[in-house]
């Protein structure tokens, strides 16, 4: 009597676990179409964020700039690589510290002026 006793728990248990398997699958087979519909709808908001316009913004028109004057000619990216070289080299700044720069040109001086970070002002030689 005992075994029928222990063998019908295992039977009750295991019908009890089956019962318990089926809800969880059922569950998981309703949700996954929601799952998939807000995946769906997540990456159509993504896209639609990605390709979304600003109205009244143009395009950026490239330009290559270069001053001249006395038999040398100097383009902004130029300059600008003489002054990251004199704040990295002259004024032994760090290069992740350089954030801004304003140039200003003297051909007549042969001389640039420039402001580092709105704060450090100075001029080299061209």
């Amino acid at each position: 009597m005992k075994e029928t006793k222990k063998t019908a728990a295992k039977a009750a248990v295991k019908a009890e676990a089956a019962k318990v398997e089926n809800v969880v699958k059922n569950a998981a087979e309703k949700a996954a179409p929601v799952v998939k519909a807000a995946e769906k709808k997540a990456t159509a908001a993504a896209k639609a964020v990605a390709e979304k316009k600003v109205p009244g913004r143009k395009p950026a028109v490239k330009a290559n700039i270069a001053v001249q004057f006395a038999g040398k000619s100097y383009t902004t990216e130029d300059l600008l690589k003489i002054a990251k070289d004199v704040w990295k080299y002259d004024l032994s700044g760090e290069e992740k510290d350089f954030k801004s720069v304003d140039l200003f040109v003297k051909p007549e001086e042969k001389k640039v002026y420039y402001v580092i970070n709105g704060d450090v002002y100075g001029n080299f030689a061209i």
